[in-house]
């Protein structure tokens, strides 16, 4: 290939004489460069260099020497030859607090992806491509950085160091029992033993530096907030139990989210999530809740757990640590145990003998708490309705300030997080926000830090990713917008990734139908000239939860899609190191009204909740269809209808203004460009002319709508 550069530079300028002068002048610098040397680039002083002696440490790293020595003596004294580090924590949510950043402590390495592994005389971070500078960044030269997060790469790792015979150690509470079972599938015929420690080896070398467990208040919610008592809940599982056909004496909940569901309780253990670390035990007739800390359960709680309840209803408080031995005892009666494989831990489930087990993919509380009721419903609309005016009045903000020149990321996205506090029920962010400039919304995950930190311009497209927690609901909305003049492919992508949350949202579909078999609607529009998106088109989201609740969605891994259910639709295209766009939407499934029903069978749609406009700036009309446009057209009515009630509800005059602008109604014909309105006024007048009339009678005061 490189032969034909120099022959295709001459074709490309036409042999001109003068480009080959230019290159004959260009290959000459080249070798003088070449003969004498170029100053040579200086390394990014930002990422550690192990190839110096001594090696180059920034001072972002962290020094990790007496720790890797400390720990190495722990697996010598456990008789293990490598020991597995995961990111996770005994609950396996997306989320942790300090105390479980148990890789992070070790390594230095901060990305939430990733898994460390730590033998006799090697250490190594395993992590995915998102995260492979700022590794470089935090690890000191103990550290060795694998560029895979694939379970078989890091298996043969360590079988490099690991011989035949010899044991690997894992914490079983930190593993899922799919991931155990990948370890196991992995290493069991190779002749080395995989041995589960339930005392955590990084834990004993962290010591009393360990942050202490989250003491924050445990608190029930109001009435007014909550679809069911707990009461009512619990009732509800035990009715499910009872109609099993594998007849469960007992439900073992491990996902943080299931307690807080089951009992309307919620605290702040976890950044962005309203959770309390806890497990329970729901059995036929008693009820038993695992809490790190009892001094958290006041009076007012234990009263409020324990009120007007027969035996079977009230609720044993136990300390959180107890839950191992309290299983192992449970499990010795006749009983079976169901479980939801994804939020177990694999500590748990290797206690439970497995002809006393029923396992299913997500327990009966995930299930349920995925499909809500009327008033969970109403509540989570009512959230959306006065997240919308922050980001409304975001948006204004972005307008008036951005021109100015000192808007950035950093303070754009903490500037969306303080509007969200003027609003009712307020609790706090729902996820760290992403605020994207130019080329960085490129990067789908992106966060913004001191060194990426980008200025916001009117030439360059922004991408804002925010939400809030309320006493109601949880929120999620992405925008993308442009303040200048975008280029028709930014138009274009920006037009289709509208297409497919519109295709999507419209769709009717049966009942029970999963969602990933209808996601690629989302991006059809997008397909249709080559282009797509890397990651999930939509996720679910709750009453006061985490802001991705499953198991709804459109991933493999999701149920099927049930009446009630809230998702998002978040197609996006992005243009490596130029923009990204993403247009998120929460919506709500909803019974579709359709003409016949085959077989009496339900079909469903959805109902969007999410009642922020789109940039008419970035919407490319003539790639819409008229059942496109009419669409959005309705939707933007049903804002003006809902919003615009509550902006002058909370006497909020300039966002209602800009709100009745922003949601005028889109056309085929309304997006004329200037120039074209220019041509159609000369042609016009020309004609006004030929035909003997005075041309200054052509009406001249056109209102052009820029797209």
């Amino acid at each position: 290939m490189e032969d034909e550069v120099f022959p295709r530079s001459l074709e490309r300028f036409g042999h001109n004489m003068a480009a080959c002068r230019w290159l004959l002048g260009t290959w000459i610098v080249i070798q003088y460069g070449c003969a004498v040397g170029y100053p040579k680039a200086n390394r990014d002083s930002t990422m550690r260099d192990c190839s110096k002696t001594p090696p180059y440490l920034p001072a972002t790293v962290k020094i990790s020497t007496e720790d890797l020595h400390n720990i190495r003596q722990e697996m010598q004294a456990q008789n293990i030859s490598a020991y597995i580090i995961p990111a996770t924590d005994a609950h396996l949510g997306e989320y942790t607090a300090p105390r479980e950043k148990r890789r992070q402590w070790l390594s230095g390495f901060t990305g939430s992806s990733g898994t460390a592994v730590v033998t006799s005389s090697r250490a190594a971070v395993f992590t995915d491509s998102r995260y492979w500078t700022q590794a470089e960044r935090q690890m000191d030269c103990n550290w060795e950085l694998q560029r895979t997060i694939s379970s078989g790469d890091i298996v043969a790792w360590i079988f490099s160091e690991v011989s035949s015979g010899q044991q690997i150690g894992f914490d079983p509470f930190l593993f899922s029992i799919d991931e155990w079972t990948r370890y196991n599938n992995l290493i069991k015929d190779s002749g080395r033993i995989l041995h589960s420690i339930p005392d955590n080896l990084v834990d004993k070398v962290w010591g009393s530096q360990r942050p202490s467990l989250p003491n924050s208040e445990i608190y029930s919610l109001p009435n007014d907030f909550v679809g069911d008592t707990w009461q009512q809940k619990v009732e509800n599982i035990r009715d499910q139990m009872k109609k099993h056909a594998q007849k469960p004496t007992a439900v073992l909940l491990s996902a943080l989210e299931e307690t807080a569901w089951l009992f309307n309780l919620r605290a702040q253990d976890i950044p962005f999530n309203p959770y309390f670390y806890s497990y329970a035990l729901l059995a036929e007739d008693s009820i038993s809740l695992f809490v790190n800390n009892m001094s958290r359960i006041t009076p007012e709680l234990s009263t409020y757990l324990n009120t007007n309840c027969p035996q079977s209803t009230c609720v044993k408080v136990l300390d959180y640590n107890q839950v191992r031995e309290s299983v192992i005892d449970y499990v010795k009666g006749n009983v079976i145990v169901w479980i939801g494989t994804k939020y177990t831990n694999y500590g748990l489930y290797e206690i439970i003998p497995k002809e006393k087990l029923l396992a299913e993919e997500y327990s009966p509380a995930m299930i349920t708490k995925a499909v809500k009721n009327k008033k969970e419903q109403e509540l989570l609309k009512n959230c959306h309705i006065r997240d919308a005016v922050a980001v409304i009045q975001y948006m204004i903000w972005l307008e008036k300030t951005v021109p100015s020149g000192t808007v950035n990321e950093n303070n754009a996205g903490d500037y969306v997080d303080s509007l969200r506090t003027k609003q009712a029920y307020f609790k706090g962010p729902s996820f760290e926000t992403i605020s994207a400039s130019g080329l960085n919304a490129a990067l789908p995950h992106y966060r913004a830090s001191n060194e990426t930190n980008r200025g916001l311009t009117i030439n360059e497209m922004y991408l804002v990713d925010s939400g809030g927690q309320y006493l109601d609901g949880t929120t999620d909305i992405t925008r993308t917008v442009h303040w200048g003049k975008p280029s028709d492919f930014e138009k274009e992508a920006y037009t289709r990734v509208l297409i497919g949350n519109l295709e999507l949202s419209m769709l009717v579909f049966p009942s029970a139908t999963s969602g990933r078999v209808i996601e690629s609607f989302a991006r059809r529009a997008l397909w249709e000239i080559g282009l797509n998106y890397g990651h999930g088109t939509g996720h679910g989201i709750g009453n006061f939860f985490s802001v991705h609740e499953w198991p709804a969605g459109f991933q493999s891994t999701n149920i099927p899609l049930r009446e009630g259910m809230f998702t998002s639709i978040e197609p996006g295209y992005y243009q490596e190191g130029d923009f990204g766009i993403r247009i998120e939407d929460i919506v709500v499934v909803v019974e579709a009204k359709t003409e016949h029903t085959f077989e009496n069978q339900k079909y469903l749609t959805f109902e969007t909740v999410s009642l922020v406009p789109y940039d008419k700036n970035l919407i490319d009309t003539k790639l819409m269809t008229e059942i496109q446009i009419n669409h959005v057209n309705n939707h933007y009515k049903k804002i003006r209808d809902i919003l615009g009630k509550e902006l002058k509800k909370q006497n909020l005059n300039e966002e209602y203004t800009w709100l009745e602008k922003n949601t005028e109604p889109l056309s085929h014909g309304q997006f004329v460009t200037a120039s074209l309105t220019l041509l159609i006024l000369h042609v016009g007048q020309a004609g006004f002319r030929a035909s003997g009339l005075d041309s200054s009678m052509w009406p001249v005061r056109v209102s052009v709508l820029s797209a």
